[in-house]
Protein backbone atom coordinates (compact mmCIF):
# COMPACT_ATOMS: atom_id res chain seq x y z
CA UNK A 1 0.00 0.00 0.00
CA UNK A 2 1.44 2.92 -0.80
CA UNK A 3 0.95 6.64 1.20
CA UNK A 4 -0.51 9.47 -0.07
CA UNK A 5 1.72 12.07 -1.63
CA UNK A 6 2.25 15.02 1.34
CA UNK A 7 0.26 18.13 1.04
CA UNK A 8 1.90 20.68 -0.62
CA UNK A 9 1.70 24.62 -0.16
CA UNK A 10 -2.37 25.66 -0.75
CA UNK A 11 -4.00 21.92 -0.74
CA UNK A 12 -2.40 21.69 2.45
CA UNK A 13 -4.75 20.68 5.77
CA UNK A 14 -3.13 23.80 7.94
CA UNK A 15 -4.06 26.01 4.97
CA UNK A 16 -7.91 24.78 4.72
CA UNK A 17 -7.85 25.57 8.37
CA UNK A 18 -6.98 28.98 8.41
CA UNK A 19 -9.08 29.68 5.10
CA UNK A 20 -11.86 31.14 6.37
CA UNK A 21 -10.23 33.59 8.64
CA UNK A 22 -7.27 34.92 6.29
CA UNK A 23 -10.27 35.90 3.74
CA UNK A 24 -12.09 37.82 6.79
CA UNK A 25 -8.85 39.31 7.09
CA UNK A 26 -9.21 40.22 3.96
CA UNK A 27 -5.28 38.65 3.30
CA UNK A 28 -4.26 36.22 0.51
CA UNK A 29 -2.50 33.01 0.73
CA UNK A 30 0.43 32.06 -1.33
CA UNK A 31 3.12 29.66 -2.17
CA UNK A 32 5.76 29.11 0.11
CA UNK A 33 8.09 29.79 -2.93
CA UNK A 34 6.25 33.49 -3.51
CA UNK A 35 6.72 34.36 0.08
CA UNK A 36 7.67 38.48 0.68
CA UNK A 37 9.27 39.85 3.47
CA UNK A 38 6.35 40.41 5.76
CA UNK A 39 4.26 37.48 4.68
CA UNK A 40 3.41 35.00 7.78
CA UNK A 41 4.88 31.59 7.02
CA UNK A 42 2.51 28.62 7.92
CA UNK A 43 4.50 25.87 9.27
CA UNK A 44 3.98 22.25 9.71
CA UNK A 45 6.49 20.10 11.08
CA UNK A 46 9.49 22.49 10.58
CA UNK A 47 8.23 23.14 6.74
CA UNK A 48 6.77 26.34 5.75
CA UNK A 49 3.54 25.23 3.85
CA UNK A 50 2.44 28.02 2.34
CA UNK A 51 1.98 31.55 3.52
CA UNK A 52 -0.21 34.71 4.56
CA UNK A 53 0.47 38.00 3.33
CA UNK A 54 -2.33 40.26 5.04
CA UNK A 55 -3.34 43.58 3.54
CA UNK A 56 -1.27 46.69 3.51
CA UNK A 57 -2.27 49.36 6.22
CA UNK A 58 -1.45 52.65 5.77
CA UNK A 59 0.02 54.32 9.19
CA UNK A 60 -1.69 56.05 11.71
CA UNK A 61 -0.47 58.03 15.22
CA UNK A 62 1.14 55.79 17.27
CA UNK A 63 1.52 52.60 14.87
CA UNK A 64 5.69 53.41 15.38
CA UNK A 65 5.59 51.63 18.30
CA UNK A 66 3.38 49.12 17.41
CA UNK A 67 5.26 48.27 14.40
CA UNK A 68 8.77 48.24 16.51
CA UNK A 69 7.18 46.02 19.21
CA UNK A 70 5.79 43.30 15.84
CA UNK A 71 9.32 43.31 14.44
CA UNK A 72 10.99 42.13 17.37
CA UNK A 73 8.21 39.55 17.74
CA UNK A 74 8.70 38.33 14.17
CA UNK A 75 12.44 38.73 14.27
CA UNK A 76 12.07 36.53 17.61
CA UNK A 77 14.82 39.17 19.56
CA UNK A 78 14.70 42.59 20.81
CA UNK A 79 15.65 45.22 18.54
CA UNK A 80 18.65 45.88 20.36
CA UNK A 81 19.90 42.70 20.45
CA UNK A 82 20.26 41.76 16.56
CA UNK A 83 23.34 41.49 15.28
CA UNK A 84 24.27 43.94 12.10
CA UNK A 85 22.61 41.73 9.41
CA UNK A 86 19.78 41.47 11.11
CA UNK A 87 19.44 45.17 11.93
CA UNK A 88 19.80 45.84 8.28
CA UNK A 89 16.79 43.55 8.06
CA UNK A 90 14.84 45.13 10.63
CA UNK A 91 15.11 48.84 8.29
CA UNK A 92 14.13 47.20 5.41
CA UNK A 93 11.23 45.44 6.89
CA UNK A 94 10.34 48.51 8.30
CA UNK A 95 11.03 51.00 5.19
CA UNK A 96 8.61 48.20 3.63
CA UNK A 97 5.62 48.80 6.15
CA UNK A 98 5.90 52.70 5.96
CA UNK A 99 7.88 52.94 9.58
CA UNK A 100 9.60 56.07 8.25
CA UNK A 101 6.42 58.17 7.27
CA UNK A 102 6.48 59.16 10.72
CA UNK A 103 7.83 62.20 12.10
CA UNK A 104 10.92 61.76 14.00
CA UNK A 105 11.20 58.13 13.07
CA UNK A 106 14.58 57.49 12.17
CA UNK A 107 15.26 58.48 15.51
CA UNK A 108 13.06 56.19 17.77
CA UNK A 109 14.05 53.52 15.04
CA UNK A 110 17.38 54.36 16.00
CA UNK A 111 17.13 54.35 20.07
CA UNK A 112 15.28 51.17 19.38
CA UNK A 113 18.09 49.38 17.49
CA UNK A 114 20.80 50.52 19.78
CA UNK A 115 21.97 52.68 16.73
CA UNK A 116 22.93 56.39 15.73
CA UNK A 117 20.55 57.92 13.48
CA UNK A 118 22.98 57.96 10.99
CA UNK A 119 23.39 54.24 10.88
CA UNK A 120 19.44 54.05 10.26
CA UNK A 121 20.16 56.77 7.56
CA UNK A 122 22.87 54.66 5.77
CA UNK A 123 21.04 51.37 6.18
CA UNK A 124 17.82 53.20 4.67
CA UNK A 125 19.94 54.81 1.91
CA UNK A 126 21.24 51.24 0.87
CA UNK A 127 17.56 50.33 0.74
CA UNK A 128 16.53 52.84 -1.31
CA UNK A 129 19.27 52.63 -3.37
Amino acid sequence: MTEPAPHSGVDHPLVEAVRELVARLDGEIVEPDARRPGDVPLVWDGKVVAAVRLPAVEPTAGDLDSLLANLAVELGSPLGELDRAAKQRAVRLLEERGAFAYRKSAEAVAEALGVTRFTVYNYLNRVRG
